[in-house]
């Protein structure tokens, strides 16, 4: 999965988060942080134990780009492997 995770990817992901999520999703967010470091560590990315990094949160989470809300939004854009998030029927 690493190689969708480059600036280009990132890039395809922001102009195509104006479209819908694919209905067959399903999970929640672990709150691992690892979808905010795509391909780089977001800024607004936070820990509630910055220590062990567990717990992430979003510091700027409601003004959020459409990205990093759909994200996946389907599953061909899932780039991070431990996500709360599935496609069973996609």
């Amino acid at each position: 999965m690493a190689a969708k995770n480059t600036w280009g990817q990132k890039i395809k992901r922001t102009v195509t988060s104006v479209m819908p999520v694919d209905s067959a999703r399903q999970g929640d967010c672990k709150r691992c942080g690892a979808c905010c470091s795509l391909p780089n560590t977001c800024p607004f990315l936070r820990f509630e134990d910055e220590a062990r990094r567990v717990n992430s949160y979003c510091a700027a989470y409601a003004v959020r780009p459409l990205n990093c809300r759909k994200y996946p939004r389907v599953k061909d854009e899932q780039v991070v492997e431990e996500c709360g998030y599935s496609f069973p029927h996609s």
